[in-house]
């Protein structure tokens, strides 16, 4: 085998070596920064599903609030009329 065809090939796997390390490290940051994307989003979730559980809460109380408005209204309209008549 001649030199030229032995640098050759020594210079296509290094080529192929090359480009298979490239890629791996490519891979690996892509994959920490798919991870630090995910605990963002698995953050921002959390807190949006306290404000719901927060909002829920409080659209529970609203109607029972409104409830006692109403009752507080018409004890004060009875009270009203008691002091004009």
């Amino acid at each position: 085998m001649s030199t030229e065809v032995i640098i050759a090939i020594i210079a296509a796997v290094g080529s192929v070596l090359g480009v298979i390390l490239t890629n791996r490290e490519s891979a690996r940051e892509i994959d920490a920064q798919l991870e630090k994307a995910q605990a963002v989003t698995d953050t921002k979730l959390e807190q949006l599903t306290e404000e719901v559980r927060r909002h829920n809460d409080f659209a529970r109380r609203v109607p029972v609030l409104e409830e006692r408005v109403k009752v507080i209204n018409h004890r004060i309209e009875d009270l009203e009329r008691g002091t004009r008549e």
